[in-house]
């Protein structure tokens, strides 16, 4: 894998990772242009490192709001802890149950590398693609017309709802985390600022375990024996490489998203997943 694939890798994940378009649907459509595979192990390895460069961008980016809100006080801390475990345990209710769904119901007699495939199926992407497009367009809709909310804590109600989407968003390549979760808050009738901090924290809390699953099936990726890990080891400083970028990319995609969000531009976001949801398509139809 070239320097320049994974700076491009690096500067499609870092970019897509926190705009509400999907980063793996970007990655997986990308790869396959470039004549990659998405689940091959160098592909996960340098995914995992990119992944881990997105989340220092969201750590530094948000950092001082955080202090200011989370952390200001231990009342504080409890008070927006305790929406964050909810939101965070709905998730792996409504992940599991799909899989678990997946496994044994639709797919009973499939090997686990098929029910992968599944989710990088680009159909199936594009469906994903296209629902979270509808759902950023609406929610951008109702916020134009409705006043902003009051700027509080986000509620067990809310953070129940964000949770159980959230879990969709994991299981769903194409089904974008921040704009599903987000536009989830705007359509409760949450203020702008507070759902985009509740999101971006939430995404901090479910890396680390992603990223260890991540590197688990790398490392057992020659089935049941784990893999030399030698053979890879030539990817690291170039992967450091692609942390870099990622973590570039991802401060500048925050700005952005934040700007357009305050400024109630978030909509557009909608119309780019719809079209994104069209190419997804048109690379299938293509035979990729």
């Amino acid at each position: 894998m070239s320097i320049l694939v994974i700076v491009v890798l690096a500067v499609v994940q870092g970019l897509t990772e926190l705009l509400p378009v999907s980063s793996s649907a970007h990655v997986i459509m990308v790869g396959k242009l470039l004549g990659l595979d998405p689940r091959s192990p160098e592909m996960t390895m340098l995914l995992v490192m990119l992944h881990t460069g997105t989340m220092f961008a969201v750590i530094v980016y948000f950092w001082k709001s955080w202090k200011a809100t989370y952390f200001a006080s231990r009342s504080a801390a409890w008070r927006h802890a305790v929406p964050l475990v909810l939101s965070t345990a709905l998730t792996a209710v409504v992940t599991l149950s799909i899989m678990a769904l997946i496994k044994y119901g639709f797919l009973r007699n499939a090997p686990k590398g098929e029910i992968e495939t599944l989710f990088g199926n680009l159909p199936l992407i594009a469906l994903s693609l296209a629902l979270v497009g509808l759902l950023i367009l609406y929610a951008g809709r109702k916020s134009l017309a409705a006043a902003e909310a009051p700027d509080e804590t986000i509620g067990t109600r809310d953070a129940a709802w964000i949770g159980a989407v959230q879990g969709l968003s994991v299981c769903f390549r194409g089904f974008s985390r921040s704009g599903a979760t987000i536009s989830t808050g705007m359509v409760l009738g949450g203020a702008r600022r507070r759902i985009e901090e509740f999101s971006f924290a939430l995404a901090v809390i479910l890396t680390p375990p992603a990223l260890v699953w991540e590197a688990r099936r790398l490392v057992t990726s020659q089935g049941d024996t784990p893999r030399d890990m030698g053979s890879l080891a030539h990817l690291f400083l170039p992967g450091l490489l692609g942390l870099v970028c990622s973590f570039a990319a991802g401060l500048l995609a925050l700005k952005w998203l934040s700007s357009w969000l305050e400024r109630g531009r978030w909509h557009f976001f909608g119309f780019y997943c719809l079209f994104a949801a069209a190419v997804a398509m048109a690379l299938h139809l293509a035979g990729y």
